[in-house]
Formats: C-alpha cells, sequence, structure tokens
C-alpha cells in the first residue's frame, strides 16, 4: 500500500476522488495507527508519521468511499491525571461521516476491569466496536434549495424519523423508520396538509445503544446519546451503513425541500455517549480524555456534568469548538439542513460553572457567515447550578419557552391566578425577550415535546405511568400540570371523552394563536396517546410510534389543527413580528390598541379583575389595522381584526361583545364547545354563553381609521332623536 504523507486539514477522512486523506487531532498521544477494517474484521494498521500542531495526517491513495477504519491512540494512561489513552481500544474517528455497527456492553470496550475497577483491562475490543466508515462527498442536489420561511411566518413539527413513519400504512414496510420514510409522498402530503412549514428531527446524529438498555431489552429510542456528530444514525438507513444512510438523507432533505418544507436537527453538543469515568472508551475518551472533557478541578478522574450523562464537553478548548462549528457547517453545507435546536443548550455556555452569555461558543456562532444564519433554537436549561435560562440568551438565538408550556397547561386546568401570566405568552413573552432586543420569534412556544406527556395524555392522567420503563415507575417528570378531565386514563364516558377533546383542541388553538413561533408534537395533531408514559426514551415500540390508523375523534382532531394552522398563515395578526404593546400606534392609522384584554362584559379589565385569582376568563382583542412594522419588502401589513373568547373555567360564561368602537359585527371562524355556528355573525354588544373549558374566534374585516373614528365619538357622544 502507498503511503503519503497527507494534510493536517480538513480534519477526518476526506476523499478526493482518488484517495482518502486521514487527519486526526490529539495532543496526548505520542503514537497513533490508523488501521483499515476488511469485511471479515481483518485489521491493517498504518503508523501515522506526521504530525503538525497536534494533528496527525496520512494520505492513503488505495482507500475508497466504503471503507471501514478507526484509530488506536498510544499516550499515557493515568486517569487521575485526566490522561486516557489505551491502544487496546479501537477508536471512532470524531470526525467520520459515517459509522458502521453499534457497540456492545462487551467488557472489551472499557478500560478497567468490572470485578474490580482498579485494575486496567487491555482486552482488543476491535471486535465489539463500532466503525468509522469512509464516504463519498458526492451527491446529485439538483436545483435544492432551502425553503427559507420567515422565521415569524415558521410552525415547527418536532417528529422522530422512526416514530412518526414505523406504522404508516402507505409506505412500505420493508423502508418503515428510515431516512426513506422520511422523505416518503405519503409522509410529505400528511406535512403539507397539516400546513406545517418545518420538521425539528430528534436526533439524527449516530448514537449509541445504552448497555444497562440493551441488558433489559429495552433501546434508547430517542437518541439524545450521541458519539459521532458529523455520521447520520446508521439504524435509521435502509440500503446499509457504509454511506449509504449519507445519501439517504440527503435525499431526504432534497424531498422535504421540494415540498417547502425546512429541516431543523435537534443536536446534542453537551455530551458524549462514552458517559463518566466508568463508561466505555469509544472516541474522545482514548484519542484525548483532557482536551474534551471537563474534568472535576483537583480530581481528573472524574468528570464534571451538568448534564445528567456523565460528562460534559470542555466548551473552552479551541479543538472542541472547532468540532462542533465544523460539524454545524458541514450539516448546513453538505447535508443542507436549515438549522438546530441545541439540546441543553446552558452546559455549551458554561465558561466555568456559571452560564455566561458571552461565552466563546456564542462568539464564535455569532461571527460565522453560515451558522449565524439558520434557525438557532436553545433548549434553554441543564442539570447545572444557574442551569435555568429561559430569556437569558444572545440576540440571534431563540428559545424553548418552558414559561410558555407552564402557563398555558395551568391556565387551561383552571389553576387560579393565572389570567396576568397567560395573556403575556400570548402575546409572544416580551417580559422575557424585549430587553435584550429580540422580537417575538425568540419564543418557541410548545405545550407538549418529546419529553413529558402528549396533548392528548396531558388532558387525560394527573399521574406518569411510565412502569414500561422498567425503573419502578419514578422516572420522568412527576409534575406534569395535567388533568385527566375526570377520570384517570382511558375511560369510555361520553362525556369525559367531549372534554377531553374539547380541552385538547384549546390547547392547540391557544399554541397556534400566540405570537411566537408555535412547535406541534407529532401525533397531537391526531390525538396520539403513550397510554400516560412521559418518558418514553427507552420506548421503541408501538407505544412510541404514532398511530396512522384514526378513530372519529382523532380524525376531528386532525381537521380542527389544519385548520388552526390555516388560519395562522393566513392572518398576520397571529404572527407579528414585532411585539404587542397595549397601545393606540400612532403609525398604524387606527385608534384603537394593538392589543385589548378584555372581561366578559366587554370592557376592558380592571386591576381588580386582573388580580382576581379566580378569573378565569377573558377576551383577547387584536387590532388588524395595527400591525406597524413594514414586510421586508417594505410594505406595510393590514388584516381582519380578531376577538378570541377563553373560558377555562368549568361553568358556562355570558360573555358580551364589545361596543362598536370595536367592529359593527363580528363572524364566528373557529371554536370549541359546539353551541354555536362557524360563519354565525355577532352584533357589537350582543352577548354569547360561552361552555366551561371552551374557546372561541370571531374576525371582522378590516376598516378604516375615519369609520373607527365615528364609532368612538358615538360612544362618546350618542346621537338622539
Amino acid at each position: 500500500m502507498q503511503i503519503w504523507t497527507g494534510q493536517s486539514y480538513p480534519l477526518g477522512a476526506t476523499f478526493d476522488g482518488s484517495g482518502t486523506n486521514f487527519a486526526l487531532f490529539s495532543e496526548a498521544a505520542e503514537r497513533v495507527e490508523l488501521c483499515l477494517i476488511d469485511e471479515d474484521g481483518t485489521e491493517r494498521r498504518v503508523e501515522v508519521t506526521e504530525v503538525d500542531a497536534y494533528v496527525w495526517h496520512v494520505y492513503l491513495p488505495a482507500v475508497q468511499p466504503g471503507q471501514r477504519y478507526g484509530y488506536r491512540v498510544h499516550g499515557p494512561f493515568d486517569p487521575a491525571s485526566g490522561l486516557r489513552c489505551d491502544p487496546s481500544k479501537l477508536l471512532l474517528d470524531p470526525y467520520a461521516k459515517a459509522i458502521a455497527g453499534m457497540a456492545s456492553n462487551h467488557p472489551s470496550l472499557y478500560s478497567y476491569d468490572f470485578e474490580d475497577p482498579s485494575e486496567r483491562n487491555t482486552e482488543d475490543s476491535a471486535a465489539h466496536t463500532m466503525h468509522s466508515v469512509v464516504v463519498s462527498p458526492f451527491f446529485d442536489w439538483g436545483n435544492d434549495h432551502p425553503p427559507a420561511h420567515e422565521y415569524h411566518d415558521t410552525v415547527i413539527y418536532e417528529a422522530h424519523v422512526k416514530g412518526l413513519t414505523m406504522l404508516h400504512p402507505e409506505i412500505d414496510e420493508n423502508i418503515r423508520g428510515t431516512y426513506v420514510a422520511m422523505g416518503h409522498p405519503a409522509v410529505i402530503e400528511h406535512l403539507q396538509q397539516l400546513g406545517v412549514t418545518a420538521v425539528e428531527l430528534m436526533p439524527v446524529h449516530q448514537f449509541v445503544q445504552d448497555g444497562h438498555l440493551v441488558e433489559k431489552g429495552l433501546r434508547n429510542y430517542w437518541g439524545y446519546n450521541t458519539i459521532g456528530f458529523f455520521a447520520p444514525h446508521n439504524e435509521y438507513s435502509y440500503a446499509g451503513e457504509l454511506g449509504q444512510q449519507v445519501q439517504e438523507f440527503k435525499q431526504m432533505v432534497k424531498n422535504l425541500h421540494e415540498a417547502d418544507i425546512e429541516v431543523i436537527l435537534d443536536v446534542v453538543y453537551n455530551h458524549t455517549a462514552e458517559g463518566n469515568h466508568l463508561g466505555p472508551t469509544l472516541c474522545f475518551r482514548g484519542i484525548d480524555n483532557s482536551s474534551y472533557y471537563r474534568l472535576v478541578e483537583g480530581d481528573e478522574a472524574h468528570y464534571y456534568d451538568t448534564t445528567g450523562t456523565g460528562n460534559s464537553l470542555l466548551m473552552r478548548t479551541p479543538h472542541v469548538l472547532q468540532l462542533i462549528m465544523d460539524s454545524l457547517r458541514y450539516w448546513v453545507t453538505e447535508m443542507h439542513v436549515d438549522g438546530f435546536r441545541f439540546d441543553l443548550a446552558s452546559t455549551l455556555a458554561r465558561e466555568l460553572h456559571e452560564v455566561d452569555r458571552l461565552s466563546a461558543f456564542f462568539d464564535i456562532i455569532q461571527q460565522d457567515p453560515i451558522i449565524s444564519q439558520v434557525k438557532l433554537i436553545a433548549e434553554p436549561w441543564d442539570l447545572g447550578e444557574g442551569g435555568y435560562q429561559v430569556g437569558g440568551f444572545p440576540p440571534l438565538w431563540s428559545e424553548w419557552n418552558g414559561r410558555y408550556r407552564d402557563t398555558v397547561r395551568d391556565f387551561h386546568r383552571s389553576e387560579p391566578g393565572t389570567v396576568g401570566d397567560f395573556t403575556s405568552r400570548l402575546a409572544g413573552s416580551s417580559d422575557l425577550y424585549q430587553h435584550t432586543g429580540r422580537t417575538p420569534i425568540a419564543s418557541i412556544n410548545f405545550v407538549t415535546a418529546h419529553d413529558g406527556f402528549t396533548l392528548r395524555d396531558l388532558v387525560s392522567y394527573n399521574e406518569r405511568r411510565n412502569e414500561a420503563n422498567l425503573e419502578g415507575g419514578t422516572d420522568g417528570e412527576s409534575h406534569n400540570r395535567s388533568w385527566n378531565s375526570g377520570v384517570e386514563g382511558e375511560t369510555d364516558d361520553p362525556g369525559v371523552l367531549a372534554l377531553r377533546k374539547r380541552r385538547a383542541k384549546n390547547l392547540m388553538a391557544t399554541l397556534l394563536l400566540s405570537q411566537g413561533v408555535p412547535m406541534i408534537l407529532h401525533g397531537d395533531e391526531m390525538g396520539r396517546t403513550q397510554q400516560g408514559n412521559n418518558n418514553t426514551y427507552c420506548q421503541d415500540d408501538e407505544l412510541s410510534w404514532v398511530d396512522w390508523d384514526l378513530d372519529e375523534h382523532q380524525e376531528e382532531m386532525l381537521w380542527f389543527t389544519r385548520r388552526m394552522i390555516a388560519l395562522r398563515h393566513e392572518h398576520p395578526i397571529f404572527r407579528r413580528r414585532r411585539f404587542l404593546q397595549g397601545v393606540v400606534r400612532e403609525d398604524s392609522g387606527s385608534v384603537l390598541k394593538d392589543v385589548e384584554w378584555l372581561a366578559t362584559d366587554g370592557a376592558p379589565m380592571t386591576e381588580e379583575e386582573w388580580e382576581d385569582p379566580e378569573n378565569k376568563c377573558l377576551t383577547m382583542f387584536l387590532n388588524g389595522s395595527a400591525i406597524p412594522e413594514p414586510t421586508s419588502r417594505g410594505e406595510r401589513i393590514v388584516d381582519d381584526s380578531s376577538l378570541v373568547m377563553f373560558n377555562a373555567s368549568g361553568n358556562g360564561v355570558e360573555f358580551v361583545l364589545p361596543g362598536t368602537e370595536y367592529g359593527q359585527a363580528w363572524e364566528v371562524v373557529l371554536g370549541t364547545g359546539d353551541t354555536i355556528d362557524v360563519s354565525t355573525v355577532v352584533e357589537a354588544g350582543e352577548s354569547i354563553v360561552r361552555p366551561g373549558h371552551s374557546l372561541l374566534i370571531l374576525m371582522r374585516p378590516a376598516v378604516e381609521a375615519e369609520e373607527e373614528d365615528r364609532a368612538a365619538e358615538e360612544i362618546e357622544h350618542p346621537i338622539r332623536a
């Protein structure tokens, strides 16, 4: 075999059409061997002799795409000093573009003896670990281009590649659960009919099946256990794992883009699958442990962990930052994704122990000409001290709004004293985001997500039912802010079922009427249940997969969700670019406030009504004539105005429409409670009785300011006959 010196950049295995360049960073290494692995497991070792700035590199003209490989890194093994080089462990390339196989829980993967952890284990791991794969970078993208939906127009659909497609009846059984299935016309048709503009895919970076789960007969379903930050997860591939997963992922993105749907990836850069000091040696630990991981100061044998998974990546070192930035750029430029949701993003911001808004990670994102231009979403918390950072991220970022989730759940389960906070969440949460110069798009609004109850379970269970996880039912969140609507779990009671359906619709409608960016959990539009399990991270089965066989209640929920998303798309007042201020906008041409919160008597809410803990009803007036911000093309928007009546109490309540200054007549467009027909026209000042736990949306066409002036004048000085 010919061996050339190669180049130190780019890192990873790079096929140039002729041969492959290999480059690996390790400051700790004293010797590095590149191991080429044949189909039968035979290993050929190539000594890597060239090293520049701690990057070991070699070029092999004979190596083509599909070649399996790994590294053996020789160097100090001194855990007490944070050094864990171990040439008996075949290591993955941190920059591998594809990974073959799945690590087992075999003792050879561990550098210590299970019976006596103080004893070193030098058993060779090659036969029991995963292999890096050389891939071809070539793919016919045709005229693919990002849909580039403006952020305020975005509706996100959180989806799992396998969970969404595994039971779809129109997809061939052989390809279900794969990237091919995710890009299938049947799935795309559902997404288009629903009206979502982006799918946020749960982790598709190569992850590891946890040994302790496999031993119990369970699997890591969610995938928050990354080992390869450049490699699409191989278990979601249909045709094979020697680079086919890369081609299939690209085709999936291309198909979704053709349908005008963006692809956002849920990414886990805060930790790796190697776990704590008792974890396996798969990649980073054996390459350069102290450069990649945060170690406990003064006790370098242990890992500083703010993620609850055993380790945290060391964001202060330039090579970890380079790894993450190279990975992000790769997924944008080579895989054509449109944005990222960062799991436990507070960990990425930690310089020492505190969360620092001006950390190196944010600095480097801010100045990057590629990453700064895509959608960036933070999960703004971790498990460390001061880790809950909702509202604390820099202006470039949007955030999962946990305050929104909690408040909307509380309001719609009739918790006292929630009206004030509820209106703040409806209006875009300016109290959380405006102080950093951000706009409503900073708030990713959600009521449910993969972690927790589904929407149907939220209105059907008071308590989690997690026994299937084999942890005694004590895992997962115990305080869910849920209400079972009168009966715990499954029931045939028609009254309870009707209430649950109404409440689920109320939650979905609230989400889609709120300023900010809505995110829907896959299957919620169809009434999906997990039988009360609120932590299905290890349930890779029918409990977690979307069931496409719908009953009449689920069909109705699907219709309602489609109609609500369409209503949001049709009316800019529900997705404004700037925060509502509750004032008369001088530049809007309207004498009415941009938003008004009205009591059930149709008049603006009094201070006493705001402070009344038992007040669970209100009407939101949105002024379609008061949208002052211009579009990107410069023209100003005028829209219909809207009234939305919320009754979160358990009783029927009489609502009075506001006076003629708000509008002469209003048309009912959608609601819950089935007591008033769509298209019914209701006059100003008229009364409507709304049932408990219901919502009603009314619209009126935009009017000229002169008409509003006359109406207001007439209220103040009525004309007498």
